[in-house]
């Protein structure tokens, strides 16, 4: 009679290519980020000077190499990091193109960000409760 086929050996491979995958992907997003944030900075330097603009685009890539970070070091993706990129980037799209914008798309973006505000503020309550259930 013939053993059943151990695929633990097979898991273990699957294992350990998924985490490659994990750490290489990481470093090349880190770098992306790293590298866009440099040519951003350094063609602020060549202007001469840094608009509110340049200054919300660092904030973002600051927001992306936290999330890189954070990811790193917990194997978990900070959802409250995504909106709070989220919440930047129509910052900076509302700061920027106000005076283009039809009053209906004002209200929209600003709707949207007290939409992602209300989430952010929803997400750290119920994690704050399921820590001290936990406790």
């Amino acid at each position: 009679m013939r053993k059943p086929y151990n695929y633990h050996h097979v898991d273990k491979i699957g294992d350990a290519m998924v985490e490659v995958f994990h750490v290489v992907g990481l470093f090349v997003i880190g770098a992306t980020v790293v590298w866009s944030g440099v040519v951003a900075y350094m063609e602020m330097i060549n202007h001469g000077h840094a608009s509110l603009k340049d200054i919300l685009l660092l904030f973002i890539y600051l927001e992306l190499g936290a999330m890189v970070g954070i990811y790193f070091k917990t194997r978990r993706l900070p959802v409250q990091f995504l909106i709070y990129i989220a919440i930047t980037a129509l910052t900076r799209m509302l700061t920027i193109d106000i005076k283009g914008m039809p009053d209906k798309t004002i209200l929209t973006v600003t709707g949207a960000i007290l939409m992602l505000t209300l989430a952010i503020l929803i997400l750290r309550y119920t994690n704050t409760m399921l820590k001290e259930e936990n406790e």
